[in-house]
């Protein structure tokens, strides 16, 4: 008895509702396979897509609003797990065995300790040559990060403001550049150029590029140049 008192109100209510028009007509047959639709996700676990059927899924959802989203059989967390897993198969290569070069021996490392504490007003190009007299081959790359790693600043000043005092003190006019990366729906890599005020920790994106060379690089600079000298000094 009360199915059937609830049957004729919502038939009723239903022939309220619907009506002569096609728009109506629309919308009831939306509401009758949005409820189908309902009652197939009760009785199916998991249904099994193709790869044209996620296609068709993903190019429909950006013609839909977020709120809506919720008429599909999959949620926005699948489609963002398909597209990095896509993303993960493109970026997977076959790591080789290590390189370098190898570590600078323990006599040579006290060697151009001491040459370079004796004589402060030498810089790394100039212990290099001393060395390579000695018939000791090690590049200035090797001998610069040596010292630096001890407390031996470029020649010729050894003393006074470390490179964290020296970036707190210009902070108001340092600039620091870099990229990242980001993936396209078609697994095409952008690069974006940014930047970062040291001293605001504000960040400029400069542009962004599928093949970052020099000439493209050197234009986004001066942009940004522009830019900033067009307000004053660096200020947030």
């Amino acid at each position: 008895m009360l199915f059937a008192l609830i049957y004729l109100l919502l038939r009723r209510l239903v022939a309220l509702v619907g009506g002569p028009s096609d728009a109506r007509r629309d919308d009831v047959e939306v509401l009758v396979l949005r409820h189908q639709l309902a009652v197939l996700r009760r009785q199916v676990g998991r249904p099994r897509l193709r790869r044209r059927d996620r296609l068709y899924l993903a190019a429909l959802s950006k013609a839909l609003p977020r709120q809506r989203w919720s008429s599909f059989l999959i949620r926005p967390q699948t489609l963002l797990r398909w597209h990095r897993e896509l993303v993960r198969r493109k970026w997977t290569y076959r790591h080789g065995p290590a390189g370098g070069r190898p570590p600078v021996a323990p006599d040579v490392r006290d060697l151009i300790l001491r040459i370079g504490r004796e004589n402060p007003r030498w810089g790394c190009l100039r212990i290099k040559g001393e060395l390579a007299k000695l018939g000791v081959r090690v590049s200035a790359t090797a001998v610069r990060t040596l010292l630096r790693r001890h407390g031996l600043g470029p020649a010729p000043r050894r003393s006074g403001p470390t490179w964290s005092e020296f970036l707190r003190g210009q902070a108001m006019g340092v600039l620091a550049a870099d990229f990242f990366t980001v993936e396209t729906a078609w697994l095409r890599t952008l690069y974006v150029f940014f930047v970062i005020e040291v001293h605001t920790r504000c960040v400029h994106v400069a542009g962004a590029t599928r093949r970052p060379d020099t000439a493209w690089v050197t234009q986004q600079a001066r942009n940004l140049s522009f830019d900033l000298s067009g307000r004053g000094p660096f200020r947030s």
